[in-house]
């Protein structure tokens, strides 16, 4: 008899509740602080920005918070996603791992993005906001945020990274499908574009300095952000509950959890709840959280306090950093370019609950063609990464002969990234060096705040 392949759960299993993991942190948690006073931050230094259900949800220690139903609804459009074991991988990779992974891919916009796009939208509506603006790397964040404000009615202005402007016509043209006005950034639309126009491919900080710059400057504008914040990898936790679901219909549980990390909120999804059950139920389950080495924020990178921006006008979090105004090379997986990561990521990676590798673009296309011919999926760049550690994972099993259970988090599909592997397969892609220099560079002008040590 063949072996299940897919796993699949009826929409009444759309998860009740999002898992808050900063529940379960060891000790008290390091604030944000303000950037003007460098005291801890308020609810109301955050009304500016987000609706106070989403403040709420940022500063919230409950273990966990209800799904409305409107967003349930809305979910239901896509979810459950499925949980796929990769038998056809396993075999071309001739291991005793079972290889498991759960497909974001399936959403409308092809990526886990909506999962966190979707509430935002719903609780700004809910409040009277008519507009949200953003930014977007690859394009996957502002193409389901321009989404979700068409079903609740919200306008959307998105700054997309130049260089994935660039690169990516048809992100932008999905954006505007739904409704979206897309700018190049840095763009001459705002005093922190016009300040970082000599970086003309552009980085996340830069884009996020915009859009605050615009939500900050009318009342009837907001900002949503598609990482890092807590609110946003809550909102990501149902892939990891519907996974823990999915895994109990195969009859299995994971020994290693792998997720590529930009900012944060893919891994956070499928990592976060499984975590919970590590640190309830004293499993051995080993979490890999996988980086670019172009932009390795989480194995080069410092603990320290630093501005989520470029230009400065966010609180100062604590977390990995290369530098607020460290400017990535820029590699095809546009939504991996970031200096910092989520605050709550990070704390668990200095707890040692959670490892961290980086990979290299050329390493992590070359096992993204092996995925797409055995699976028949092709990814979206950023897992790539997540894939190639998939494969050493693998391999690992094979040389230890140990039947090992692996999952990982595909986050979307390379429908619309296909110039990045028309670049590999003609030999045209390499690996963009990362810069110890400009690193030691932008950690110098780090803002002053309390040490995290």
């Amino acid at each position: 008899m063949a072996e299940q392949h897919k796993f699949l759960m009826d929409e009444s299993k759309i998860p009740e509740q999002w898992t808050n993991i900063a529940a379960d942190l060891p000790g008290e948690p390091l604030p944000p602080l303000n950037p003007g006073t460098g005291q801890p931050l308020a609810p109301e230094d955050l009304a500016p920005l987000f609706p106070m259900a989403l403040i709420e949800q940022e500063v919230s220690m409950d273990p966990n918070i209800e799904i409305p139903e409107e967003v349930r609804e809305a979910y239901r459009l896509w979810r459950p996603t499925p949980l796929m074991r990769a038998t056809r991988l396993e075999k071309a990779l001739d291991t005793p791992a079972h290889i498991y992974y759960k497909y974001e891919g399936v959403s409308p916009s092809g990526s886990h993005k909506p999962n966190t796009a979707v509430p935002q939208a719903f609780y700004n509506a809910k409040e009277g906001v008519k507009k949200l603006a953003t930014e977007t790397g690859a394009g996957q964040w502002g193409s389901s945020l321009a989404f979700a404000c068409e079903m609740f009615g919200l306008d959307c202005e998105v700054f997309m990274v130049g260089v994935s402007y660039d690169h990516k016509p048809y992100r932008r043209a999905m954006m505007e499908t739904w409704g979206a006005n897309v700018h190049r950034s840095p763009s001459d639309l705002t005093e922190a574009g016009r300040s970082q126009a000599e970086h003309t491919t552009g980085s996340l900080g830069i884009a996020i300095s915009e859009a605050v710059e615009v939500a900050a400057g009318s009342e009837d504008t907001k900002y949503a952000l598609g990482s890092v914040l807590n609110h946003v990898c809550l909102h990501q936790t149902v892939i990891g509950d519907e996974a823990i679901a999915q895994l109990e219909m195969a009859g299995e549980y994971p020994d290693v959890v792998i997720g590529c990390v930009g900012g944060g909120s893919n891994f956070a999804g499928i990592a976060f709840p499984l975590l919970r059950k590590k640190l309830k139920e004293g499993l051995d389950t080993r979490f890999l959280a996988v980086e670019p080495a172009a932009c390795p924020t989480l194995t080069k990178g410092v603990y320290a306090y630093d501005f989520g921006d470029t230009v400065g006008m966010t609180p100062l979090m604590p977390m990995y950093t290369l530098g607020h105004d460290f400017v990535p090379p820029p590699v095809h997986a546009g939504g991996l370019r970031y200096h910092g990561d989520a605050p709550i990521l990070c704390a668990l990676v200095k707890e040692g609950l959670i490892d961290a590798e980086a990979i290299p673009q050329t390493e992590a296309f070359e096992a993204a063609v092996t995925f797409a011919r055995a699976e028949g999926i092709i990814p979206a760049p950023e897992p790539t990464h997540a894939i190639r550690a998939v494969f050493n994972e693998a391999e690992a099993a094979k040389q230890a002969g140990e039947e090992r259970v692996i999952l990982f988090n595909l986050c979307g599909h390379g429908h619309l990234d296909l110039a990045a592997y028309q670049a590999f397969m003609s030999g045209e892609l390499e690996d963009l060096e990362f810069s110890e220099a400009e690193m030691e560079r932008a950690l110098a002008a780090l803002p002053e705040a309390p040490s995290v040590a």
